[in-house]
């Protein structure tokens, strides 16, 4: 029995991503078609190199400088994320869809703790009072498995094991509680 049109989260049909400038760009997504429904867990499987990050990347809309997405569509419930201006992506990225990147070293700034790093994404993403906030980013942080999280919203990432630095990039993906989350290999570098 097919699925309810209404079922379907992400609905992503021909994508196409391009590297590279000139006469002959890397086609490093090609052609993709799939759909996620409410609920589901979708894995996309294979080998190194083949775009799976890429598409992961392309679907945020968050591709490196010579990167373009040169066709195809991306809807996520009802809308066209291709067509939202940068400021409107901005809020779908991390409120409606959050992402576990695969390098946690890369992608926390090693000049703020932890705690402030969640903090912001909890400011952002679910409107809560300065007060409750703390509450929260501790409440995550129990979440994804970190051990005495109260000790660790103060720590700065280069305290913590690479292991706790992937669980405080999850902590981060969850605080605006999306609709679809994408992890790229977020299990990698758990302890």
């Amino acid at each position: 029995m097919a699925a309810e049109v209404s079922d379907i989260l992400l609905k992503v049909s021909d994508l196409t991503t391009r590297l590279g400038d000139g006469p002959r760009p890397v086609r490093v997504v090609d052609g993709v078609d799939l759909d996620v429904r409410r609920g589901e867990t979708f894995a996309l499987l294979g080998e190194s190199g083949c775009g799976k990050s890429m598409t992961a990347l392309s679907l945020m809309r968050l591709l490196p400088p010579s990167g373009r997405i040169t066709a195809g569509s991306v809807r996520l419930g009802g809308t066209e994320l291709l067509d939202l201006p940068e400021s409107a992506m901005r809020r779908v990225r991390g409120g409606r869809m959050g992402m576990i990147f695969q390098e946690p070293q890369t992608s926390l700034n090693p000049v703020l703790t932890v705690g402030r790093q969640i903090a912001e994404a909890v400011r952002v993403h679910e409107h809560r009072s300065q007060g409750s906030v703390r509450g929260r980013v501790t409440e995550l942080l129990e979440a994804v498995g970190i051990p005495d999280p109260e000790r660790r919203v103060s720590e700065y990432p280069h305290q913590l094991s690479g292991g706790m630095k992937q669980r405080v990039m999850i902590a981060m993906a969850l605080a605006g509680n999306p609709e679809l989350l994408i992890a790229d290999e977020p299990t990698t570098a758990l302890d």
